[in-house]
């Protein structure tokens, strides 16, 4: 025999006699029931307890159908069960959209056949019950999983982050090595660096690309640490064979920059610093169209610190002789925006101490000779 389940049964009709029968054969089958005669108190004292409502539809202050509408708008998902003496298919039809459960004719002749109808109803309302339990269970998993997961993220990121400023750091101290060997270079980096920085303020750059712009001026000669350059160090000008040397580091150090994922862009800006806007650079031959303005900012300020450096080969420019060489090329090796920006900053621009001092420059040489 099969086990009876014990339920919470709500029962509206304005008939007493139906309710006090229904209500005495539910505790029969071991329920428990709550009886009104009218569905407007339904919505009142209905909860997430109740398992099962009885109504009947034609009740004198708030029928059937009004009743269910009522408890739709309270999404407590309670099977509604209608009692009806008569009715025609027009009833059915609209309980049905309104979400009725079952039907049961009255009076009630048939105790099994009542019996399993209730029986399916409180079945349906524990089908129900659990799966709205599932769906809490899940949804609270999903959070803790989600924080755990945003738990994981923050420390990749920070771990990122250190494996970025460590690899940055390492690929500094090899550049700053570099430089330490040649006098005509040393400080080159910096100064690049912090005349980008310069001009990338002047052209009102946003932080992230400020951010990209200062890592490549930091790593545009970076493909020089494997190339022997020692030929620039030599009196007179370079051969055609010495320059096509010198030419290869752009390619070089963006080779050396592409597996940093974290550095894609200051991959192109490192690979394209030697090239013109009007195509006659190296080491692809891009024109201005086809340079971004990070990569057409370095172009400007690298040229223009080779310009004021002083090399074996020939006696540094001035900052005005600098400039104007800077506008007299501008729209053929130089943007003319970038140029222009430029020419105004860098008349007010104060370098910083150590590697962008003469007193600095002076004092490695002095330590070289020795």
């Amino acid at each position: 025999m099969k086990e009876e389940i014990q339920a919470k049964i709500l029962i509206a009709d304005d008939d007493n006699m139906v309710r006090t029968t229904v209500s005495k054969i539910l505790e029969m089958f071991g329920h428990t029931v709550v009886a009104v005669d009218d569905g407007k108190y339904v919505a009142g004292i209905v909860d997430d307890s109740y398992d099962v409502i009885l109504l009947d539809i034609n009740m004198p202050g708030m029928d059937g159908f009004e009743t269910i509408a009522a408890l739709n708008g309270l999404e407590h998902d309670i099977p509604v069960i209608f009692l009806t003496g008569a009715g025609s298919m027009d009833y059915v039809v609209k309980a049905i959209n309104l979400g009725a459960y079952d039907f049961l004719t009255k009076p009630i002749e048939d105790l099994d056949i009542f019996n399993v109808k209730i029986r399916r109803a409180i079945e349906k309302r524990m089908f129900i019950r659990r799966e709205y339990q599932y769906k809490r269970e899940l949804e609270d998993d999903i959070r803790v999983k989600a924080a755990e997961l945003e738990t994981t993220n923050k420390l990749l990121l920070t771990y990122s982050h250190s494996l970025e400023n460590a690899t940055v750091q390492l690929m500094t101290s090899l550049q700053n090595a570099m430089e330490e060997k040649d006098f005509y270079t040393a400080g080159h980096t910096m100064r690049v660096t912090e005349y980008a920085v310069l001009l990338g303020q002047a052209m009102k750059i946003s932080e992230g690309d400020a951010v990209t712009l200062r890592r490549a001026a930091q790593f545009h000669d970076i493909g020089k640490l494997v190339i022997d350059l020692s030929c620039i160090q030599k009196p007179g000008k370079l051969n055609d064979e010495e320059w096509a040397l010198i030419r290869k580091h752009p390619v070089v150090g963006a080779n050396i920059i592409k597996p940093l994922g974290f550095m894609d862009r200051e991959h192109f800006i490192i690979r394209h610093h030697h090239e013109r806007m009007d195509g006659k650079g190296y080491p692809d031959g891009l024109k201005g169209d086809a340079l971004d303005v990070l990569t057409k900012i370095l172009i400007v300020v690298d040229s223009y610190d080779a310009m004021t450096s002083r090399r074996n080969y020939r006696r540094n420019m001035t900052m005005e002789e600098a400039v104007e060489e800077l506008n007299k090329c501008a729209g053929t090796q130089f943007d003319e925006q970038c140029v222009k920006a430029f020419s105004g900053a860098i008349i007010d621009f104060t370098p910083t101490a150590d590697a962008f001092s003469r007193e600095y420059l002076e004092n490695f040489s002095v330590d070289q000779e020795s």
